[in-house]
């Protein structure tokens, strides 16, 4: 979207009433596909703060529940439907906690989140960030230092996660592996 569209769309009444009634009914009815699309386009339109943070709240308050009920049924997620919702709302807060230097907090996510995955690709991305994490490595360093911006993911599920890398993800886990065993042991409790 241009400026011009933007502008269209944050002043265009309908669109703005559809879009807050879509907020409503999806805090009604817990529909974290809906949330997103509204939090999204919050998001792009630069709108209402308090109401960002409110949908965001909701959003991890499902996601958090829902993984919660999955795991202890002795299931993994998939990123497939709803559930890809549940890891990208993990994956944003684990993201956010590192933003703000919660390295502890930001790691622990990542951890549980790799071990309740079943998609091997987010897994061994999620190794890596608890690796760089290890390290003490804040994310604008890791993003510059080891994510490669310029491959394109050929696939829309991975999009919302940092998969893509400037070295090869095997072979850096191999190399590091000693790290995620020592990780494994001080975070195992949380699996628990």
């Amino acid at each position: 979207m241009d400026k011009s569209e933007l502008n269209q769309a944050r002043t265009n009444p309908d669109f703005l009433n559809y879009l807050e009634q879509t907020r409503v009914d999806a805090l009604k009815t817990e529909n974290i596909s809906a949330l997103y699309e509204v939090l999204d386009s919050f998001l792009i339109l630069d709108l209402d703060e308090d109401k960002v943070n409110e949908v965001y709240e909701a959003i991890l308050k499902i996601s958090f529940s829902k993984v919660e009920e999955i795991v202890n049924s002795g299931k993994k997620l998939a990123l497939k439907e709803e559930q890809l919702f549940y890891v990208r709302s993990f994956y944003e807060h684990a993201i956010e906690k590192w933003s703000y230097g919660d390295i502890k907090g930001a790691k622990q996510l990542f951890f549980v989140l790799y071990n309740i995955l079943d998609d091997e690709r987010l897994e061994d991305a999620l190794k890596i960030h608890v690796i760089a994490l290890a390290k003490g490595m804040d994310l604008d360093t890791f993003y510059e230092k080891k994510v490669d911006i310029n491959n394109v993911l050929e696939d829309e599920t991975h999009g919302y996660f940092i998969v893509n890398f400037n070295f090869a993800p095997k072979l850096f886990l191999k190399e590091n592996a000693s790290i995620l065993e020592k990780e494994y042991e001080n975070l195992k409790y949380l699996l628990d």
